[in-house]
């Protein structure tokens, strides 16, 4: 009998981010409580620097953001906020860590959730990824479903499913 899989990912998609920022950005734009404000995205690799001129508009701006991210389908679980520091003409400013991938912390855990759940299939760490194999479909599907309830501190995608 033919072994099935799938790998569990946790990325953050960049182009869906980037159209996210933009929708936010217009938004802001025409909003009257953001008229001559300071406000910015500004995307560098694995962070976004989020830039208001007080903390309430910052906390109001990243709202916005995550609205935006959400209905594009970019999971607001892998952002990680940093702390508000001030910056340069009396504004403030927040780098906001976009998590890609996996950590090996995260990736034990699910590990032993499936291990603790007795549903017969194998999981091993691969890198940043973590690939479930089992001869039931229907005990892959009752996986994708454990780790869909659980309480994990990042959103997971199931790809590669064969």
């Amino acid at each position: 009998m033919a072994e099935h899989s799938f790998d569990i990912v946790s990325k953050v998609d960049m182009q869906e981010l980037s159209n996210a920022i933009t929708q936010a950005e217009r938004e802001i734009e025409t909003r009257f409580d953001f008229k001559g404000t300071k406000t910015s995205f500004t995307l560098e690799k694995t962070d976004l620097v989020v830039v208001s001129d007080d903390e309430y508009k910052l906390k109001n701006v990243v709202d916005i953001l995550q609205s935006k991210m959400m209905k594009r389908g970019v999971p607001i679980k892998n952002m990680e906020f940093g702390k508000v520091e001030g910056a340069s003409m009396g504004t403030v400013r927040q780098k906001v860590k976009l998590k890609q991938g996996i950590e090996q912390d995260s990736s034990k855990k699910i590990n032993i959730l499936i291990r603790d759940s007795k549903i017969k299939v194998k999981s091993q760490i691969q890198g940043d990824s973590i690939r479930v194999t089992g001869k039931s479909l229907d005990d892959l599907q009752a996986v994708i479903a454990l780790l869909r309830g659980a309480d994990l501190q990042l959103d997971l995608q199931f790809t590669n499913f064969k």
